[in-house]
């Protein structure tokens, strides 16, 4: 008999290749998204899959699903800045509410509970590479707040249940990932560079570019949450790739990769933006047996035909 699993979040970027993923692995899989920053399209392609199904809801309220569940992967939540920065109380809701909804929900049908959190939990840090026990450096009453602290937070309830319930959790911390179905307008480096070089505009750069960051191609983020989502490990793990970049050399190598005549300019670095950022994937190697295998420039290649396609 297949299992079943949740996706809240299942019509973004991520819980979308989830889907995908769990489909190809036998499993049955409901989506749940209430549409404010996902897309159908992103999951268009499951319609009509007798295995696969579409519940449009906000996972802030009540969590109904008939019949047993398995797992629950809780991906629900905006995740670039101008997401949360224009959703301030949604963002909170749903780490904080949302996270509560969907922990209660698994613990109701006695399945796995799998939480999306991010390297945000980490603010901008003054240890690197980042390691899993370091607990961050984070400003919670600035704007990246709303975001930082409803995912800390949505990892403390999340051990809370561990606990308290005995609930089979796992925690992701995800690092900066990039792939097909991001959006053009979601704030991000990658999307943002890529959208301005195929359109030929200036690329911008916030501060002088000197702040670091670690891109992780979709597809190797997918096998290392599938992994983690299987194994028997409850505290938090980093999945990210640890092949730094500069967001300077990462726009020049976007104007190289698309041929664009795009000129870089510069803004001013959004306050509390991390300087640096790269995981520490020790624990995913050892307990996951899991490394990123795609090159950078072999992701960005596949990546860039999906944004040729977007514009």
């Amino acid at each position: 008999m297949s299992k079943k699993v949740l996706i809240t979040g299942g019509a973004g970027f991520l819980g979308s290749h989830l889907c995908d993923r769990f489909i190809n692995e036998g499993w049955k899989v409901i989506a749940m998204d209430n549409l404010i920053t996902g897309n159908p399209n992103n999951i268009g392609h499951l319609f009509g899959n007798p295995d696969f199904k579409f519940i449009q809801h906000d996972v802030t309220d009540f969590i109904h699903v008939e019949g047993d569940l398995d797992l629950v992967l809780h991906f629900a939540s905006p995740a670039s800045p101008i997401d949360y920065l224009e959703m301030p109380i949604q963002t909170l809701k749903v780490g904080s509410l949302g996270t509560h909804k969907a922990l209660g929900l698994a613990k109701a049908k006695g399945a796995r509970f799998l939480l999306a959190s991010t390297s945000e939990v980490y603010g901008d840090p003054l240890i690197h590479p980042q390691t899993e026990d370091y607990w961050g450096n984070v400003n919670p009453i600035g704007f990246r707040g709303v975001y930082d602290e409803a995912k800390r937070f949505a990892e403390a309830m999340t051990m809370g249940y561990h606990r308290y319930h005995g609930l089979e959790t796992r925690i992701v911390r995800i690092f900066n990932t990039y792939g097909s179905r991001m959006r053009l307008n979601d704030g991000r480096a990658l999307p943002a560079f890529m959208s301005q070089a195929l359109r030929g505009e200036d690329i911008t750069v916030f501060g002088d570019g000197s702040q670091t960051r670690s891109f992780t191609y979709v597809d190797d983020l997918v096998e290392g949450i599938y992994r983690l989502a299987m194994s028997d490990h409850a505290e938090p793990v980093n999945i990210g790739n640890p092949q730094e970049i500069s967001i300077l050399d990462f726009a020049k190598e976007i104007i190289e990769l698309t041929g664009s005549d795009s000129k870089i300019i510069f803004k001013d670095l959004p306050k509390d933006d991390p300087k640096i950022r790269k995981p520490d994937i020790s624990k995913a190697k050892s307990i996951l047996n899991w490394e990123p295998k795609y090159p950078r420039h072999e992701g960005l290649k596949i990546t860039l035909e999906y944004f040729k396609n977007m514009i």
